[in-house]
C-alpha cells in the first residue's frame, strides 16, 4: 500500500541545529510526492516528504498483531539525516522499528495509525496469522548425577596427565 509521510520542520532551538524534523502523519493511499509543502504556520512547515510502499509479510503477523494490540497503534517512519532528511521506509511492525533503533544511524518516529490503515492491517492479520502452539522442551535422558573424575583418562597413571582432575591426581599420589 502506498503511504504518504508528512514531516514537520520547525526552527532549531540550538545554534547547532538549524531545523528540527518530526514525522507527524501518514496518508494511506497517497499519490507520489516529493517535498510538497502542505501547510505553513509561522516558522513551522509541514511537507508531504515522500510516498513509500508499506510492505507486510505473512511471516511477521505476530509483530503486526502486537502493534495493533498496543495502547496507541502506530506506524513507524524510518528517517535518515545525511545533510538532507530522507524517508527510508514506513512499517507497522514494532519489532522492525526496534531493529532500526539499534544501529543508531536512523531516526525512528512513531506516528498514530489512521483508522483506515488499522482496519487494513487487521484484515491482513486475520487472513495470514497462525497462532503457534507452545511446545515445552523435554529434558534429555542423560544422567547428570553420575560422578565424573574429569576429562582425564583414569587408566593413565603419572604426573604428566595434564587432563586429569585435581581430585584424581590427589588419589593417585596417596
Amino acid at each position: 500500500m502506498p503511504l504518504g509521510v508528512v514531516l514537520r520542520r520547525t526552527p532549531g532551538v540550538t545554534r547547532w541545529a538549524a531545523h528540527a524534523w518530526r514525522a507527524v502523519a501518514v496518508l494511506p493511499g497517497a499519490g507520489p510526492a516529493t517535498w510538497k509543502e502542505m501547510r505553513r504556520e509561522g516558522d513551522a512547515v509541514e511537507f508531504h516528504a515522500a510516498t513509500v510502499t508499506l510492505e507486510m509479510h505473512g511471516a511477521e503477523t505476530e509483530a503486526y498483531l502486537h502493534g495493533l494490540m498496543a495502547r496507541d497503534p502506530s506506524v513507524y517512519v524510518i528517517l535518515r539525516d545525511e545533510g538532507d532528511m530522507e524517508v527510508l521506509l514506513a512499517t507497522v511492525s514494532p519489532y522492525e522499528a526496534q531493529d532500526y533503533t539499534d544501529s543508531g544511524e536512523e531516526i525512528v518516529e512513531k506516528v498514530p495509525m489512521p483508522p483506515a490503515l488499522m482496519a487494513w492491517v487487521q484484515e491482513f492479520v486475520d487472513a495470514f496469522h497462525e497462532e503457534e502452539v507452545f511446545v515445552k522442551r523435554k529434558r534429555d535422558k542423560k544422567r547428570i548425577d553420575l560422578v565424573e573424575d574429569g576429562i582425564g583418562d583414569p587408566r593413565i597413571s603419572g604426573a604428566s596427565d595434564v587432563y586429569a582432575s585435581p581430585d584424581l591426581k590427589r588419589r593417585r599420589l596417596q
